[in-house]
């Protein structure tokens, strides 16, 4: 893909923030939200804390938490958010030549991943990944992090459950990619056919808040719902970073024309 581009986007992230408090707005961290009670005036968002923000309408792109926070707001979300972890590796710089743009395979229409492959980072340096595994959390990085009731939530899920029966070969074979090095050089080689176990270092894992509805199927759109006085964004997937803006944009305008009674 010679003419395409990437961005380093904690930066843009930053920049938006700094935007939102020029303009008179606060950005408020580690504030986790445990009630919501959407009263015919207004909005009260309380935390862990006991700190409550009072609002007149709100804006739910909680991600992997999404769905909780739509019922929380008293809305019935018509899918649950399944945790799927994606791990990547990085070429060591000694063989960075190996990519010299980013490098897609064709994508599977049946899934909503984009399979492995390889992109050159903003700052240096070319990303080899991801692969897409179910995560024991949904803050689950590594194998290490388990959440007994989230896990079990994810287990006893009818959605989860349909899903898993039609495509366990594929879930089987992306535990393979990671737990073995060795299998996932073997994907990556699809790409690079000389890449090699010693051209990889570990590198970092993200986890994608993926909408499954009750039929099992992996919702491959945007999907957002309404409450009263709320807007939820319940899906984001690729390219939501890419997208952002002008998704925005549009959640602005229904934020705009939302009923507040």
């Amino acid at each position: 893909m010679p003419e395409t581009g990437i961005v380093n986007y904690a930066k843009v992230c930053e920049t938006m923030r700094q935007q939102i408090q020029r303009g008179g707005g606060k950005v408020i961290l580690s504030y986790q939200v445990k009630r919501i009670n959407a009263a015919a005036s207004e909005v009260a968002i309380t935390d862990s804390k006991n700190r409550t923000i009072h609002c007149g309408r709100m804006i739910n792109c909680a991600g992997l938490q999404s769905d909780r926070i739509l019922r929380m707001a008293g809305g019935r979300p018509a899918v649950k958010i399944v945790p799927f972890r994606g791990e990547y590796y990085d070429l060591v710089p000694e063989r960075e030549h190996l990519c010299r743009h980013l490098i897609y395979p064709v994508p599977d229409p049946s899934f909503p991943f984009l399979g492995v492959h390889f992109t050159r980072m903003i700052d240096g340096g070319v990303e080899c990944g991801p692969n897409a595994v179910l995560a024991l959390s949904r803050h689950g990085y590594d194998w290490r992090t388990f959440h007994a009731s989230d896990l079990f939530e994810t287990l006893r899920y009818g959605g989860f459950l349909k899903l898993a029966r039609k495509y366990w070969r594929t879930g089987a074979g992306e535990i393979h990619r990671s737990l073995r090095k060795a299998a996932f050089v073997s994907a990556l080689q699809k790409l690079i056919p000389t890449i090699r176990g010693s051209d990889l270092r570990p590198g970092r894992a993200g986890v994608r808040a993926q909408a499954v509805t009750p039929e099992g199927e992996l919702v491959d759109d945007f999907l957002i719902e309404t409450t009263d006085r709320a807007i939820h964004v319940l899906n984001a997937p690729s390219p939501a970073a890419t997208a952002s803006l002008a998704i925005g944009g549009k959640i602005a305008d229904r934020f705009e024309t939302l009923q507040t009674n």
